[in-house]
């Protein structure tokens, strides 16, 4: 920021600190997401600070904005612009403005605050919409009435900021978001999925499912959808199975279709616009889902355990062993993830091609044989497996 400063400073440029980074420090927490705002070019600007600085600048002219790549973050600068949208949930219009006309087109009143990065009134608070204010009486609060109607991911937003910092949404930006629901068909679904993960990379995203419940936020993904103390647990689970990293965004959004068919889940991987990593684990979680009657039996082998479950996502396993209720099946699953899953024969295919096996399917199923064998505890060794393949041949 001080470079940003300098380098603005000597093409007469105007430079502000603002949005969320504004918001934590003033709320004395630690700053993650760094926007710079300037009055002229912000191309021009990110140009010149990639070459003081030597990283990479990533330009996007129509909306007037730039990234800057560092090793550790990423650096948002963007020109001082209105916005105008064609109709509801339309990505907006951008017009180049003054920094009080930017501040005041943001979507709420505690993000609609900038600081001063200039020599004559550097450090300067810039607070026209009261967001100071806000943050003091710990309020949510939308900037104008069309604000949820302009782009209804606000409405997410709105629920991720009341959770996160434990805020309360003001009864009149309640109601509007209310009013609102239905424009959220209006965007697309990587749009509404990009809100949705935001949501899911929570430290506690049941926080915000369960209030976006209330408000009727999940409905509008499926009309099943439901956030309760059941799922509360599950989370809760899927965090003490991860540590020490957080669980991933898959593993949470299966969690949370859990209780909905097949073809539900389908529905909802569609109207989401879901990747085929994440597609696959949803569409794996149900298939687990009905293999549960199977490993519901306390005699099982491992190797049926073991067919049962590998050509499952992990997640989808995880998911099922996270929500079923039986203890059988618990059990299976967390040995396959703990154990079966890693095992593998000593003699692999090219071990057998040099005893003289020929080549073809017939590799495969001694391959099979000697991996069912190597399960079950019957070998445990090389010179077992040459005998087992022996007596095979």
């Amino acid at each position: 920021m001080r470079i940003a400063a300098r380098v603005s400073q000597q093409q007469g440029v105007r430079i502000y600190l603002a949005g969320g980074a504004v918001r934590d420090m003033l709320l004395e927490q630690t700053a993650t997401d760094i926007d710079l705002v300037t009055e002229e070019d912000a191309l021009v600007l990110a140009q010149l600070l990639a070459q003081e600085v030597g990283c990479e600048a990533l330009l996007y002219p129509e909306f007037f904005t730039a990234k800057l790549h560092f090793p550790a973050f990423c650096l948002d600068i963007a020109s001082a612009r209105s916005e105008s949208y064609r109709h509801s949930g339309a990505l907006p219009t951008v017009h180049l403005a003054d920094i009080g006309t930017d501040l005041k087109r943001r979507d709420f009143s505690i993000n609609a605050m900038a600081v001063s990065l200039n020599n004559e009134d550097y450090g300067q608070l810039l607070d026209e919409c009261g967001g100071l204010q806000d943050l003091k009486s710990q309020t949510i609060r939308v900037l104008h009435t069309q604000s949820f109607r302009d782009d209804p991911t606000r409405m997410w937003r709105a629920v991720r900021y009341e959770m996160r910092l434990g805020f309360h949404m003001e009864s009149a930006t309640k109601e509007l978001l209310q009013q609102s629901l239905s424009t959220l068909s209006c965007i697309s679904g990587e749009r509404l999925w990009y809100e949705l993960e935001c949501v899911l990379n929570e430290t506690k995203p049941e926080k915000a499912l369960s209030r976006a419940a209330e408000l009727g936020l999940l409905r509008c993904i499926h009309a099943q959808l439901t956030c309760n103390s059941l799922l509360d647990a599950w989370y809760d689970h899927a965090r003490q199975l991860s540590l020490p990293k957080r669980p991933e965004a898959g593993l949470y959004l299966a969690l949370l279709l859990y209780p909905l068919e097949a073809a539900e889940n389908e529905r909802v991987a569609q109207l989401l616009k879901l990747n085929k990593n994440l597609q696959h684990t949803l569409l794996d979680s149900t298939k687990a889902k009905a293999s549960l009657a199977v490993l519901e039996n306390d005699t099982l082998l491992p190797s049926f355990i073991y067919h049962t479950l590998c050509s499952y996502d992990t997640s989808a396993i995880i998911t099922n062993l996270i929500a079923s209720a039986s203890s059988n099946a618990q059990r299976h699953m967390r040995l396959y993830l703990e154990k079966l899953r890693y095992v593998r024969p000593i003699l692999n295919g090219d071990a057998l091609i040099s005893l003289g096996v020929k080549p073809g399917p017939q590799i495969s199923a001694m391959l099979t044989r000697l991996m069912h064998a190597r399960l079950d505890g019957k070998t445990d060794s090389r010179k077992d497996e040459m005998r087992l393949l022996d007596f095979m041949c």
